[in-house]
């Protein structure tokens, strides 16, 4: 069968949930999400069709062959995607009432203050030679609830709830509050922090509704092994659920 987008079965994931309608999979870091300019064939959506090609070649480019939705490059974490329209139809309905509930984790530069809190300042993507986006008064409404698990060494372990998804938005509304993501070198300006592996930020819960069965599914992802010394290194507990 002629696929729409190549499977490669080299691309890593991890399967955390599934059934025959849909799957929720954990991305590593450093693996984009779906096939763009000079990863044409290595994103995870290249990887899934390896598996799954002909579900989501059913799927359609108008359903993004069955992604509801995208994480960076540099983020890892949980990732839904639909293997029937239906299923699609609820989910995004879901994604778009703000019911999908989402729970990521990262390392910050300083201490956010209050230490919990609810930032709520709209957003706008910026057209340029790279995506970004930024704080703006004509941006699209953006939410994000969030809470210091840990403060060590100049540094905070936090958890953030996005009740809305906007393009980078953990990053952008972290680094607006002056406590911009360790690794990020596109919002953390020129505040002097330290050299990390990689961006230090995780999707570690998915919950919604089962459009089919409509009971509520949970899945989680623990902290990644690649991020385990930074912990260790700002002396810093591992995050639990």
């Amino acid at each position: 069968m002629d696929y729409s987008v190549s499977p490669n079965p080299d691309v890593p994931y991890r399967i955390r949930w599934r059934d025959d309608t849909l799957l929720v999979v954990e991305k590593p870091a450093r693996v984009v999400t779906q096939p763009g300019k000079k990863h044409e064939h290595d994103s995870l959506l290249n990887g899934l069709f390896t598996e799954f090609g002909p579900a989501l070649q059913n799927m359609g480019a108008d359903r993004g062959w069955g992604l509801l939705h995208r994480l960076d490059k540099d983020t890892s974490g949980l990732v839904i995607v639909a293997l029937r329209h239906g299923v699609y139809a609820g989910l995004r309905e879901q994604f778009a009432e703000r019911r999908i509930r989402k729970r990521y984790w990262a390392i910050v530069l300083g201490t956010p203050r209050p230490a919990q809190g609810v930032i709520q300042k709209p957003i706008a993507e910026v057209v340029g030679a790279r995506k970004r986006a930024v704080v703006r008064r004509d941006g699209k409404p953006s939410i994000t609830a969030y809470k210091v698990l840990e403060e060590r060494d100049g540094v905070s372990l936090i958890e953030a709830r996005p009740k809305t998804g906007r393009l980078h938005q953990i990053r952008v509304h972290m680094a607006d509050l002056g406590c911009p993501l360790l690794g990020d070198s596109v919002y953390a300006g020129k505040a002097p922090a330290p050299d990390v592996l990689r961006l230090c930020l995780h999707a570690a819960e998915l919950s919604f509704v089962h459009p089919e069965t409509m009971q509520r599914i949970t899945v989680q992802a623990e902290w990644p092994k690649d991020l385990r010394k930074t912990l260790s290194r700002f002396h810093l507990s591992e995050p639990t659920f």
